[in-house]
């Protein structure tokens, strides 16, 4: 949060002791009154609209309003918030506090015609070769369809449904409380503005029915687990005449037998002998294009990493691929034919001739650090 934002108090108008129902009136006054419907022309009507939902959506929350009024903004960053970019954002957020008859019918902000339907969620398994390649998956989805009978209507073939008489076809039951208008849900129909007098037997008047549909996923090349695809208008009925929710599918890539994923890098670990390691030489690897022969160089320590030029996964922005960057295991044997122990031992004994300047120096700083230890508990002793 940004640290020249108003005080949330001082946005509503209450004070840091407000109770719940104080905060929620003083936010019912300014969101009315800062409506951008009631303030056509006025640039800033809509930022006083959204600044009052922020700080409701705050001071509401126990545990933001706690953080906020021990650090100020600065206690909520990391916290999640909604973006409030419309009045029907605000409504969607916070509209049972005043009933749907305050942005509803006053503004018209919930009968602009029918209302579209939700987005349905999936998961989807796929491999490590098919995310570096791409795929097209069968899927199938558990969703709604208007019934085939009554086309979405409810009522039996033949008959039509009814405009409610109690809410007058509006779904809704409108009040007034003082200086508000309150809507409830009409207990005739349900909301639906319509009353069903033969209902429709294949949906029992419900106007939908349950199917599974069978649709394609194009994954491209790169995805990487937990990225979202989404297919426009896969999703869940709406009104009739509206439009349908989007199907959003979120990827997971199941683990490989060999490959470890770094960003577009692949990691592959890969044993080599004693021998090999010493004299160097040339042993073949996999990658997601096959069998590779990998030269490795003599003197190669275990851990050491050699790095095959674009042999990772693509780039899913279409960047090149990455890297495949095989990681050296050194394999010590443990059963030594006598041969072998023979001729370890007499490259033992030679080896200790010549020792290395790193096993020198790293010897030297031991006896060094032995030596200072025993001087340190002699003078000790001494004391």
């Amino acid at each position: 949060m940004a640290a020249t934002k108003r005080d949330y108090y001082e946005v509503l108008g209450i004070s840091r002791d407000a109770s719940p129902e104080d905060l929620k009136k003083a936010y019912r006054q300014m969101a009315l009154k800062f409506h951008p419907d009631r303030n056509p022309g006025d640039e800033e009507a809509p930022k006083r609209f959204k600044e009052a939902a922020e700080a409701y959506e705050v001071l509401s929350d126990t545990e933001k309003r706690q953080r906020y009024d021990r650090y100020g903004h600065a206690g909520l960053n990391g916290a999640s918030f909604h973006d409030f970019r419309s009045a029907e954002d605000v409504f969607s957020a916070f509209g049972d506090i005043f009933g749907q008859g305050l942005f509803g019918d006053l503004f018209g902000q919930r009968n602009r015609g029918p209302r579209p339907g939700g987005d349905l969620l999936m998961k989807l398994e796929i491999e490590l070769l098919e995310a570096a390649r791409g795929a097209t998956r069968s899927i199938e989805v558990a969703r709604q369809e208007f019934c085939g009978e009554c086309k979405g209507s409810g009522a039996r073939k033949g008959t039509v449904a009814t405009t409610c008489n109690y809410c007058g076809g509006r779904g809704q039951v409108v009040q007034a409380r003082g200086f508000f208008q309150v809507a409830t849900t009409c207990p005739a129909c349900g909301g639906e503005g319509v009353r069903i007098a033969d209902p429709c037997p294949g949906c029992r008047g419900s106007g939908r029915v349950s199917t599974t549909a069978k649709l394609q996923v194009d994954i491209p090349p790169g995805v990487e687990s937990g990225m979202w695809l989404q297919l426009r208008g896969q999703g869940e009925i709406g009104d009739v005449g509206g439009p349908r929710g989007n199907l959003r599918i979120q990827i997971l890539v199941r683990d490989h037998p060999f490959f470890e994923r770094r960003r577009n890098d692949l990691i592959c670990e890969v044993p080599i002998s004693f021998a090999q390691a010493a004299l160097g030489g040339v042993v073949e690897v996999p990658t997601l294009d096959g069998p590779e022969d990998l030269e490795i160089p003599r003197g190669t320590q275990s851990g050491d990493v050699l790095r095959i030029k674009g042999r990772g996964m693509p780039d899913i922005g279409g960047r090149g691929r990455g890297d495949e960057l095989v990681r050296v295991i050194v394999e010590t044997p443990r059963h030594l034919t006598a041969r072998q122990e023979e001729l370890l031992r007499e490259f033992a004994e030679i080896e200790h001739e010549q020792v290395s300047p790193r096993r020198r120096s790293f010897f030297e700083k031991l006896r060094d650090y032995f030596t200072e230890e025993v001087e340190h508990d002699d003078s000790r002793d001494e004391s």
